[in-house]
């Protein structure tokens, strides 16, 4: 069956107008958040000193109420509060699977819906955040994918997801607390969820600046996990602003199938991408790159196509993730079968790679990967609609 699907629009940024009234402080990086309260009557002798009371009281013990700022004066609390706000998306909706993973429908500004997954393992706790409302790209096999893009998110908006989690896990931190009593149930952050954060650079950038802020969530940089389709002129930037961990969704092994998969591919072909991936360990001063590969029945799962990959990436210290399908309603594709997918793994191995395939998680709620659409966008949609966009 042949697939067609649109070359993916040049999106880089959707600004929106900030509503009047007072100023949320969630997603401001330390300069910002020193020039707004400088510009609100904060002496400028005094605000490094400020900025890093409220930094803490925020970032550190999830603390929205000025009023509770403790080691601040009244008045100045006061004052606080009648010109800023310390807010996060609102949870609308959160669904729970049996194997623990946890689905979050959440609204941010304008009533838009994105969706956040937190999947608990017995080593680490991984929260799969969103970059954007809705997708710019037109990945052929994600559920995302068939929704139009509608904005970017704020750095706001993008923090407060992992703010959210860590409320609804209980995992702040209580003053007096004696430091790691409460076990850390967010140890990664992925960004895989909905959007290509990558077309939203500079947000994406100073939510995880907030992330990683050794005063507050304090997540290292090799705890946070960046998915790319392959936006190949914003790699380099994230290696020297970021420097977190990089996945790319490869998905193929050929530029025919790959411009199907993953419509980006006509910008940005797989030797094109390639090249700039070979650089990312050494700009980022990370270990490897990860290849995320989805696993299609007849597509792309052939013993050829697992050679051809291993001999795509020689030379970079990569791990390749094999991600089993996992089906929507109106998808084209199937999942590859399991004695498939373990002969691809074994050719990936024996050639010298890390092959985890990657165990489906929260698929009775529609959580897992490549399933993410907002609940709204989704009751919208009658099924032969959704089949008609997937190319049915």
């Amino acid at each position: 069956m042949t697939q067609t699907a649109p070359i993916t629009q040049d999106v880089l940024t959707i600004p929106r107008k900030l509503p009047d009234g007072p100023v949320n402080l969630v997603g401001l990086t330390r300069d910002a958040l020193r020039e707004v309260l400088i510009a609100h009557g904060t002496p400028e002798k005094q605000a490094k000193m400020r900025v890093n009371q409220i930094w803490q009281w925020i970032y550190q013990w999830g603390v929205r109420d000025f009023h509770a700022m403790t080691n601040l004066a009244k008045a100045y609390r006061a004052q606080l509060a009648e010109n800023f706000v310390v807010s996060i998306p609102e949870v609308v909706n959160k669904q729970v699977s049996a194997d623990g993973t946890r689905k979050y429908l959440v609204r941010i500004a304008g009533g838009h819906e994105v969706e956040v997954v937190y999947i608990p393992e017995t080593d680490r706790g991984t929260l799969c955040i969103s970059s954007q409302v809705g997708c710019t790209l037109t990945c052929s096999f994600c559920h995302t994918g068939t929704q139009k893009l509608v904005r970017n998110l704020t750095a706001g908006e993008i923090i407060g997801q992992v703010m959210l989690a860590r409320d609804d896990l209980n995992e702040w931190p209580r003053p007096g607390e004696p430091a790691g009593e409460r076990p850390r149930l967010i140890s990664n952050i992925v960004l895989m969820g909905m959007g290509e954060p990558l077309y939203n650079f500079d947000n994406v950038r100073d939510a995880m600046k907030i992330a990683m802020d050794g005063e507050g969530i304090s997540l290292s940089r090799r705890r946070i996990t960046l998915s790319t389709s392959g936006v190949v002129p914003e790699i380099a930037k994230t290696a020297q602003e970021i420097g977190c961990l990089l996945a790319v969704s490869f998905h193929a092994t050929t530029d025919a199938v790959r411009d199907t998969l993953v419509p980006i591919n006509k910008k940005w072909n797989i030797a094109t991408l390639l090249d700039t991936l070979r650089e990312y360990p050494r700009l980022s001063n990370s270990e490897r790159i990860t290849f995320e590969y989805v696993m299609l029945k007849d597509v792309n799962d052939s013993d050829a196509d697992a050679r051809r990959l291993v001999q795509l990436i020689k030379g970079i210290p990569a791990k390749i993730n094999l991600i089993p399908f996992n089906e929507w309603p109106g998808s084209p594709y199937q999942r590859s079968d399991w004695d498939r997918i373990e002969r691809f793994a074994d050719i990936i191995y024996k050639a010298g790679y890390a092959s985890p395939i990657r165990t489906p998680r929260g698929e009775d709620i529609m959580a897992a990967c490549g399933q993410l659409k907002s609940a709204t966008e989704r009751a919208r949609k009658s099924r032969a609609q959704i089949e008609a966009e997937a190319g049915h």
